[in-house]
């Protein structure tokens, strides 16, 4: 018997599903034992739910093509086959909700990829090199749930991974007002070009629900453990404005930042290439060696060249250099569905093991 633990992937099917699964291939301390998905997948193999809809760039791992999927809708009959989930199911808000409540009242821990818990005040929204404390809060959220191992973890948006870990490390600079533009993949709408024929060569100005998210989800992450909850930072104040690109995996930002404190080109990237957090000092096994990598050239970072950075782990920042109207300004790559979603979750839940809050049932 493996002594890994029992992993579920809830909306197992979808793209973000599926990256979990990719990711999960051959991981040393979890293990897909369950996949679970709509009502209409349940019963069909893995493979025959699929079909040819399998989003990923390498193949579907084998060990997963024959698990017959599971209704996610039974709560308790999932929840009884696993040490813990990750969740990536696509429904209402409301919906996600209550679902994530439910499979964590069973004493099943759930990580999420959905936004439906990032503003639970009590619900940890954990980007690992930054934010890793915030894991606290999950005691004061058992309490409130009547769990003793049950509780629910998030990952922010995938938007915000090309400039936040940047601006966090030049935090001793005091970055006060922020003016990012982000230029988001196709994938992070779940969609291929096969799927979404009409974003080749096109631009779309608009991006529903993302530009609160880029501006407010960062202040959350930099906020701090008070009193059982979280309360967010009020300081940088970020504006921003999201354009989906006809790019299939890569979100890039182009900031400008204002300091309150006089900073040189050579700091500035000095942080950042010594910028690093928990998941390095406890080599976690999905941990970026190096998180942040500085790219000296003018052409640089590019998503075709750069996108898979210490695995899509990493961030990518270029073009560092001093504004006009603002102090300085950069552009930020990261990958949206690695780092900024199922990659980002699969750190959360190395860290919460490593921190002791997923245990085997």
């Amino acid at each position: 018997m493996s002594d890994k633990l029992k992993v579920g992937i809830l909306g197992g099917t979808g793209m973000v599903g599926q990256r979990f699964i990719s990711l999960l291939e051959n991981h040393p301390w979890f293990e897909v034992t369950t996949i679970a998905a709509s009502p209409r997948s349940a019963g069909k193999t893995y493979e025959e739910a699929v079909g040819d809809r399998w989003k990923m760039d390498t193949p579907m791992p084998e060990a997963v093509k024959k698990i017959v999927v599971m209704n996610v809708n039974e709560v308790s009959e999932v929840a009884s086959k696993v040490d813990f989930v990750f969740s990536a199911v696509d429904m209402t808000k409301e919906e996600i909700k209550k679902i994530e409540e439910e499979y964590a009242k069973t004493e099943t821990p759930v990580v999420s990829n959905n936004s439906a818990h990032r503003w639970t005040p009590d619900v940890p929204m954990v980007v690992p090199e930054i934010n890793p404390e915030h894991m606290k809060v999950i005691d004061s959220q058992k309490k409130r749930l009547g769990t003793t191992r049950g509780f629910i973890a998030v990952k922010p948006n995938c938007s915000i991974q090309s400039y936040a870990p940047v601006l966090t490390a030049w935090k001793d600079f005091e970055p006060y007002e922020v003016v990012v533009s982000t230029y988001q993949a196709i994938s992070g709408a779940g969609k291929t070009f096969k799927d979404w024929p009409e974003m080749v060569g096109n631009i779309i100005p608009y991006i529903g629900g993302e530009e609160e998210k880029s501006e407010k989800e960062p202040l959350r992450i930099w906020g701090k453990v008070e009193d059982g909850v979280i309360k967010p930072a009020t300081s940088p104040v970020i504006t921003s404005q999201c354009i989906r690109v006809p790019v299939l995996n890569g979100h890039t930002a182009s900031v400008f930042v204002k300091f309150k404190k006089k900073a040189t080109k050579e700091e500035l990237i000095k942080k950042l290439l010594e910028f690093s957090g928990e998941p390095q000092r406890l080599e976690l096994p999905s941990a970026p060696k190096q998180f942040i990598q500085y790219l000296e050239e003018d052409n640089r970072p590019q998503v075709q060249l750069d996108v898979n950075f210490e695995h899509g782990m990493g961030v990518s920042v270029g073009r560092l250099r001093e504004d006009t109207v603002y102090d300085w300004k950069f552009v930020g790559l990261s990958h949206n569905t690695v780092r900024g979603a199922a990659g980002g979750a699969v750190l959360c839940a190395e860290l919460l093991k490593a921190q002791g809050y997923i245990t085997k049932k």
